[in-house]
């Protein structure tokens, strides 16, 4: 069976769609969702942000889809990255914060949030293990 959400937040179809044995990881079908795709309507731009929580980073499978995902979209002039935020506990007031693996501030955050602050994009997800872009 493909793994249950941990968080039990799912919808009727995401139940249905985890239990189904005829879509059962064991035979390479995996899910993941967005955290945010984060836009200024005003000017365009715009990034993706995968959100973890208690020093988590995203699984492999996620990796993947991710870069996939972030390959599509790095064409776009307005297109400021794929990043990942990293709460050490739950959000930016309970402790640090990791923005591509660099610690910054919650005031570095919001700038960042604003498009204040000059972004490196970035295309690749890549874990600790496998080194950094």
């Amino acid at each position: 069976m493909t793994q249950e959400r941990r968080s039990g937040r799912d919808t009727e179809f995401g139940v249905w769609l985890r239990a189904h044995p005829e879509l059962d990881s064991k035979l390479g079908f995996v899910a993941t969702n967005v955290d945010y795709i984060w836009e200024n309507y005003k000017t365009g731009e715009w990034m993706i942000i995968e959100e973890k929580r208690n020093m988590k980073r995203p699984k492999f499978y996620q990796e993947r889809i991710f870069n996939r995902l972030a390959e599509c979209c790095k064409h776009d002039k307005k297109f400021c990255g794929f990043h990942i935020l990293i709460f050490e506990r739950s959000n930016p007031e309970d402790g640090r914060i990791y923005w591509d693996d660099k610690e910054i501030t919650k005031e570095e955050l919001i700038k960042i949030l604003r498009f204040d602050k000059s972004i490196k994009k970035k295309y690749n997800i890549i874990s600790s293990e496998e080194g950094s872009a």
